[in-house]
């Protein structure tokens, strides 16, 4: 029989089920069902969770920050006898006096739907549309457009930019294929280019083909071909002007930090 946890929260109730979800973790083998309650903003949707809660023997944890909405939940769960958890109250309270003053408790402040939301969604949405060169015509859209050959964590890095607000646009350099003339019509200033060592890219395309059960010995892989690529890629981005990363040993994370520090340098 599994085990019902009600995630209630005055929010979307993200930061309540990823709590529950890494501790359930630590039971293996345990059944778990997650009933999200979120946006609440009366004490009769409480009332309501609490009969459910009590009806299917569940456990409700919650993430509340109006101190009124704690507090009924709190006495309501204590006197049907249901099992409850706060997760953000006390760390609230403790907050409160290291800081020496009030907190606002206002529900949900970061899930407000402003600009800034809305910049992220459509960076996002403009990263998978013209993700891999689908779509030429968006890189004379993009605030950036990443340039390599096939495996240079084009796409992830795509989508942690996309994150950080930026439309990003990526072109993959093929030997065969002549790169769009949108590429060198955009600014090079906005493009940069992914470079890698022939060593590391032969160790990725290998572990690649393995993880898809195919023959690492493919031409994908084949170093001399790697090498003709990444000659290939020179010419390319020598012929546009733009910045080079090297990102053999980087993770996506330092990529991007550093297209972001040199994009800001740039807006100076």
């Amino acid at each position: 029989m599994s085990q019902i946890v009600y995630v209630v929260s005055d929010s979307a109730g993200e930061t309540a089920e990823l709590v529950v979800k890494a501790a359930a973790s630590q039971f293996q083998g345990a059944l778990v069902q997650f009933r999200r309650v979120p946006y609440v903003e009366d004490v009769g949707t409480l009332s309501e969770v609490v009969a459910l809660a009590k009806m299917n023997r569940g456990i409700i944890v919650f993430t509340l920050v109006i101190p009124e909405m704690r507090q009924f939940l709190l006495a309501e769960a204590a006197r049907e006898g249901v099992p409850v958890y706060d997760i953000i109250g006390p760390l609230i309270e403790q907050m409160e006096q290291l800081f020496q003053m009030a907190p606002r408790c206002e529900p949900g402040p970061v899930r407000v739907l402003d600009e800034d939301y809305f910049r992220k969604i459509e960076a996002i949405e403009f990263a998978v549309k013209y993700d891999d060169g689908r779509d030429p015509r968006g890189i004379l859209r993009a605030d950036i457009v990443l340039i390599g050959v096939s495996r240079t964590s084009k796409t992830p890095l795509s989508q942690y930019l996309a994150h950080k607000r930026f439309k990003v646009a990526n072109v993959p350099i093929v030997p065969e294929v002549d790169p769009p003339e949108e590429l060198f019509q955009v600014s090079p200033k906005k493009c940069f280019g992914l470079k890698i060592s022939p060593e590391k890219l032969n160790e990725i395309r290998r572990e690649r083909l393995k993880s898809l059960g195919l023959d690492d010995r493919a031409i994908y892989a084949n170093i001399d071909r790697i090498k003709e690529e990444l000659q290939y890629f020179d010419e390319i981005v020598k012929k546009i002007g733009c910045e080079v990363i090297d990102v053999t040993n980087k993770a996506v994370e330092e990529t991007a930090n550093v297209i972001i520090n040199i994009m800001r340098k740039r807006e100076k």
